[in-house]
């Protein structure tokens, strides 16, 4: 059977195959594609490299960026709705730090294969 998509022909046929069952659902390349969005923004990174190095309460992080404190929770929240960041109270204040060990993974190996692409 020849797979086509519009005018064109498949070449390899059994690649394709092989291929189409090693790759993801839609669902979850949607997910990662969401998540990989919202790393995709300047002002994010910055709140993921400051979380990176110590947990910190919006307060402190906007003091840190010299952002708005109602600017750094709507990128808080953002980031919280994609697993990136999660939030502790204890008291009146709300702790932020990175979700977990992957996201620490994530953006260290990006600065690095920058930091080589740039060499």
């Amino acid at each position: 059977m020849e797979t086509t998509v519009s005018d064109t022909a498949a070449f390899y046929p059994d690649v394709i195959e092989e291929v189409r069952t090693k790759m993801p659902d839609n669902k979850s390349i949607e997910k990662v594609s969401s998540f990989f969005k919202v790393l995709g923004d300047y002002t994010r990174m910055r709140i993921l490299f400051a979380l990176k190095e110590k947990e910190m309460c919006a307060g402190d992080i906007s003091v840190l960026l010299d952002m708005t404190k109602s600017a750094v929770s709507h990128q808080l929240a953002m980031m919280r709705n994609n697993h990136q960041v999660r939030a502790r109270r204890a008291g009146k204040n709300i702790f932020y730090s990175l979700d977990d060990q992957h996201i620490v993974d994530i953006i260290e190996e990006a600065l690095i294969h920058m930091t080589h692409v740039d060499e």
